[in-house]
Protein backbone atom coordinates (compact mmCIF):
# COMPACT_ATOMS: atom_id res chain seq x y z
CA UNK A 1 0.00 0.00 0.00
CA UNK A 2 1.91 2.79 -0.93
CA UNK A 3 0.91 6.22 0.59
CA UNK A 4 2.45 9.53 1.76
CA UNK A 5 5.42 8.70 4.39
CA UNK A 6 5.52 4.99 2.21
CA UNK A 7 9.91 5.60 2.26
CA UNK A 8 9.50 5.26 6.47
CA UNK A 9 11.21 2.11 7.41
CA UNK A 10 8.94 1.05 10.57
CA UNK A 11 9.97 -2.16 12.73
CA UNK A 12 8.38 -3.55 15.48
CA UNK A 13 10.59 -5.33 18.10
CA UNK A 14 8.74 -8.15 20.38
CA UNK A 15 11.52 -8.99 23.48
CA UNK A 16 11.18 -11.33 26.15
CA UNK A 17 13.53 -9.80 29.27
CA UNK A 18 14.97 -12.15 32.15
CA UNK A 19 12.52 -11.01 35.11
CA UNK A 20 15.66 -10.68 37.70
CA UNK A 21 17.35 -7.83 35.30
CA UNK A 22 13.90 -5.95 34.01
CA UNK A 23 14.71 -3.41 35.96
CA UNK A 24 18.31 -2.81 34.53
CA UNK A 25 16.96 -3.64 31.38
CA UNK A 26 14.12 -0.98 31.13
CA UNK A 27 16.96 1.81 32.27
CA UNK A 28 19.27 1.08 29.53
CA UNK A 29 16.83 1.08 27.21
CA UNK A 30 14.88 4.25 28.07
CA UNK A 31 18.86 6.19 27.87
CA UNK A 32 18.98 5.03 24.36
CA UNK A 33 15.58 6.08 23.13
CA UNK A 34 16.49 9.23 24.35
CA UNK A 35 20.11 9.66 22.86
CA UNK A 36 18.40 8.29 19.85
CA UNK A 37 15.03 10.45 19.41
CA UNK A 38 17.66 13.41 20.75
CA UNK A 39 21.04 12.99 18.91
CA UNK A 40 19.33 11.14 15.05
CA UNK A 41 17.32 13.21 12.68
CA UNK A 42 15.97 10.23 10.65
CA UNK A 43 14.53 8.38 14.13
CA UNK A 44 10.97 9.40 14.09
CA UNK A 45 9.41 7.81 16.64
CA UNK A 46 10.53 5.22 19.10
CA UNK A 47 7.77 3.90 21.62
CA UNK A 48 8.73 1.34 24.25
CA UNK A 49 5.60 -0.65 26.49
CA UNK A 50 5.42 -3.57 28.33
CA UNK A 51 1.70 -6.02 28.31
CA UNK A 52 0.21 -5.39 31.55
CA UNK A 53 0.35 -8.94 32.79
CA UNK A 54 3.64 -9.66 31.40
CA UNK A 55 6.12 -7.06 31.88
CA UNK A 56 9.09 -8.98 30.55
CA UNK A 57 7.41 -8.77 27.48
CA UNK A 58 8.14 -5.37 25.80
CA UNK A 59 7.74 -3.74 22.55
CA UNK A 60 9.25 -1.31 20.67
CA UNK A 61 7.33 0.42 17.73
CA UNK A 62 10.41 2.24 15.76
CA UNK A 63 9.70 4.45 12.97
CA UNK A 64 12.62 6.03 10.96
CA UNK A 65 12.48 8.45 7.81
CA UNK A 66 14.33 5.52 5.70
CA UNK A 67 15.87 2.40 5.51
CA UNK A 68 19.39 4.33 5.06
CA UNK A 69 18.58 6.30 8.54
CA UNK A 70 17.53 2.81 10.49
CA UNK A 71 20.99 1.30 9.13
CA UNK A 72 22.60 4.29 10.54
CA UNK A 73 21.03 3.81 13.62
CA UNK A 74 22.45 0.07 13.89
CA UNK A 75 26.27 1.94 13.81
CA UNK A 76 25.60 4.35 16.67
CA UNK A 77 27.53 4.26 19.88
CA UNK A 78 23.97 4.69 22.13
CA UNK A 79 22.78 1.73 20.24
CA UNK A 80 26.37 -0.46 20.45
CA UNK A 81 25.69 0.28 23.72
CA UNK A 82 22.65 -0.72 24.52
CA UNK A 83 22.93 -3.83 22.28
CA UNK A 84 26.40 -5.29 24.06
CA UNK A 85 24.81 -4.20 27.73
CA UNK A 86 21.29 -5.89 27.37
CA UNK A 87 22.93 -8.95 25.11
CA UNK A 88 22.64 -11.11 28.73
CA UNK A 89 18.84 -9.33 29.32
CA UNK A 90 17.14 -10.46 26.33
CA UNK A 91 15.60 -13.71 26.58
CA UNK A 92 14.16 -13.69 22.70
CA UNK A 93 13.52 -10.79 19.83
CA UNK A 94 11.67 -10.93 17.15
CA UNK A 95 11.78 -8.31 14.56
CA UNK A 96 8.59 -7.59 12.33
CA UNK A 97 8.44 -5.20 9.78
CA UNK A 98 5.45 -2.92 9.73
CA UNK A 99 3.48 -0.51 7.01
CA UNK A 100 2.80 2.60 8.45
CA UNK A 101 -0.74 3.13 8.17
CA UNK A 102 -2.20 5.87 10.15
CA UNK A 103 0.38 7.48 12.66
CA UNK A 104 -0.08 10.94 14.90
CA UNK A 105 1.37 11.86 17.91
CA UNK A 106 0.46 15.37 20.07
CA UNK A 107 4.14 17.71 19.99
CA UNK A 108 4.18 17.19 23.82
CA UNK A 109 5.87 14.03 25.24
CA UNK A 110 5.48 12.17 28.35
CA UNK A 111 7.44 10.13 30.57
CA UNK A 112 5.85 6.55 32.22
CA UNK A 113 6.00 6.87 35.72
Amino acid sequence: MATAGSERMARMAELDIDPGKLEAYCRLLSEEIEASVALEPGVLMLHAVALKDEPGKIRILEVYANQRDYEAHLQTPHFLRYKTLTAGMVRSLTLVDVAPIAMRAKPATFSAS
